[in-house]
């Protein structure tokens, strides 16, 4: 028996809307990965780009569990000696751009180089309901529904 292997021409992209409010971070974060990259289809290659585009709405509404809100750190560095500079999640989801704490924690599950730049290239996160590709018709994707885990409402 031989291991299939996709070729570009193989590869089948969907769009997916996901509504992310009150949904928990990390699960919500596993579950776009894992669709940005295409391990949810039977024709998997590690190696190619074959997964779809994903489109997340409502990211500043989603949760995090325990104290992670107030004590989860994002660390960055300038680049100047003394340059260590970082902030509180909810500073950051309290700010000016909310939807970078989804991005960040999508970006960190996906591999590292040039295969996991091209697949954070098809995710799309916004802020509020509204999004721009209501033309590619992106299918619904109720996270909350799959496990009762998925959503928290306090």
């Amino acid at each position: 028996m031989k291991t299939y292997s996709a070729r570009p021409g193989d590869v089948e992209r969907h769009w997916w809307l996901i509504d992310a409010e009150d949904v928990v971070l990390g699960r919500l974060a596993v579950i776009v990965a894992d669709r940005l990259r295409g391990k949810h289809k039977p024709q998997f290659t590690p190696h190619m780009d074959c997964g779809d585009h994903v489109v997340i709405v409502n990211a500043d509404k989603v949760k995090l569990t325990g104290r992670k809100r107030t004590d989860k750190i994002y660390y960055w560095h300038t680049g100047y000696p003394g340059g260590i500079k970082s902030r509180t999640a909810d500073k950051i989801l309290d700010g000016k751009h909310p939807e970078r704490v989804v991005e960040k924690a999508i970006q960190r599950m996906v591999p590292k180089g040039p295969l996991g730049r091209a697949q954070l290239k098809k995710l799309k996160v916004y802020a509020g309901t509204e999004h721009p590709h209501d033309a590619q018709q992106p299918t619904t994707l109720d996270l909350a529904a799959m496990n009762d885990k998925n959503k928290r409402s306090a």
